[in-house]
């Protein structure tokens, strides 16, 4: 379990990274959709090589999968190109933190509710209290300076 917590925080790292570096380049080209571009042909160049690495079978599945789980490029998408366009405008800071907030909330319905087949792990009183702390925590690095 520990890995994964490794490999999580490891994203979280790079979600703010992601965001200041992805704005600047966004501000230096003049189009933040621009800039969004540039970031998903890298990305998909990086995914294309390690899926090829790794082998290419699953990619044939793809056609049986409920079409719903496609979504999630759209989601992608929005989070990229949003916060490419916000961040030079609102600060790194403040973006991610209402980013986070949003992926407290999207995160204890979809576990509540077992959404997307995710394990059900119902929000009891104390789960919604340390998502409440959590989200005031994160509140306090932007609000306290």
């Amino acid at each position: 379990m520990l890995h994964y917590a490794l490999i999580m925080l490891a994203a979280g790292l790079g979600i703010p990274v992601l965001a200041a570096l992805n704005a600047g380049l966004g501000q230096h080209i003049g189009s933040p959709v621009a800039a969004g571009v540039v970031l998903f042909i890298v990305a998909f160049s990086a995914a294309l090589l390690l899926c090829l690495f790794t082998g290419p079978q699953p990619l044939a599945l793809v056609a049986t999968a409920p079409k719903h789980f496609l979504l999630a490029g759209l989601l992608v998408a929005f989070y990229v190109l949003s916060i490419t366009h916000v961040a030079p405008h609102f600060g790194v800071g403040n973006a991610v933190f209402f980013v986070l907030l949003g992926q407290l909330v999207s995160a204890a319905a979809i576990d509540h509710f077992g959404l997307f087949g995710a394990q059900v792990s119902p929000l009891s009183l104390g789960r919604a209290g340390g998502i409440a702390l959590m989200a005031a925590g994160v509140w306090m690095t932007q609000a306290v300076g």
